[in-house]
């Protein structure tokens, strides 16, 4: 299952996890072709094999990543940046559209395009010492990648706006504050605590957390109505799955469920 990795992107598949680690240290995993087109083969790897629960996205040496790379910019024409920023997003859409939790797992600096990818994931899991910045506006850009839907929704669009407009980094504990981070862990503990979430959600009800993900992005843009309508349908779905059945047993044997089995 390993065809998919490349020098930019590491790929292991363990316990129901598909971990990835983004490849280029010497440059602060800054995004390259390469690792987003592997990327994106890597989630639609998670989409297809069935025994992939949980996705995770990690750096390589001191970050998690640094965005785009500043060395190669200003030497796009528009067509070049057109099709490089087309095919960060068909990435980002692939990751919204995964039906599986994906966990972004931070630390050193999550910087740019970095930060919006950590932000298009559904949990981000950060070491005490991290940084996150959205650095656009320094280099006279706006942010790409989805930042300029994700956050706002996330924090509010004047908080949203000062960190874009101000471009100055943000701690753990500040971007914790804002609801940007779930949790925070210490370094030397980091990578532990990141692979025991994971397998947590991996051993919990994946078609549950599949419709869980899928309508609470859809009711950001959703009335409560519809809302209600879609609860009311997907229940009706997931009440009739093995793990509904093995859940309801485990709870009235007084033990932990064995899900997907």
């Amino acid at each position: 299952m390993n065809y998919i990795e490349t020098k930019d992107l590491l790929v292991e598949i363990k316990e129901g996890v598909l971990h990835l680690t983004l490849n280029r240290p010497d440059s602060l995993n800054a995004f390259s072709a390469e690792m987003i087109t592997g990327l994106k083969e890597a989630i639609q790897l998670a989409k297809t094999e069935a025994s992939i629960h949980v996705v995770t996205i990690s750096g390589s040496g001191r970050a998690f990543s640094a965005g785009g790379d500043v060395k190669n910019m200003g030497q796009k024409d528009p067509l070049g940046t057109y099709d490089h920023i087309g095919n960060l997003n068909e990435l980002i859409l692939s990751m919204k559209e995964l039906e599986k939790p994906i966990i972004a797992a931070v630390h050193g600096y999550a910087a740019g395009a970095g930060f919006n990818l950590a932000l298009a994931c559904d949990i981000i899991l950060s070491a005490e010492e991290s940084k996150f910045i959205l650095s656009f506006s320094k280099v006279g850009l706006i942010s790409d990648g989805g930042g300029l839907y994700f956050l706002p929704r996330l924090i509010g669009p004047y908080r949203a706006k000062e960190l874009l407009f101000n471009a100055e980094p943000i701690t753990a504990s500040e971007a914790y504050s804002l609801g940007i981070v779930n949790h925070i862990y210490s370094l030397a503990e980091f990578p532990e605590e990141v692979n025991e979430y994971a397998l947590k959600l991996a051993r919990g009800p994946s078609k549950a957390y599949g419709f869980i993900k899928k309508l609470a992005d859809k009711s950001l843009h959703s009335t409560l109505e519809e809302i209600l309508e879609l609860e009311r349908i997907t229940q009706a779905t997931v009440a009739t799955t093995a793990d509904h059945r093995e859940g309801v047993l485990a709870f009235k044997e007084k033990r932990t469920p064995n899900f997907g089995k």
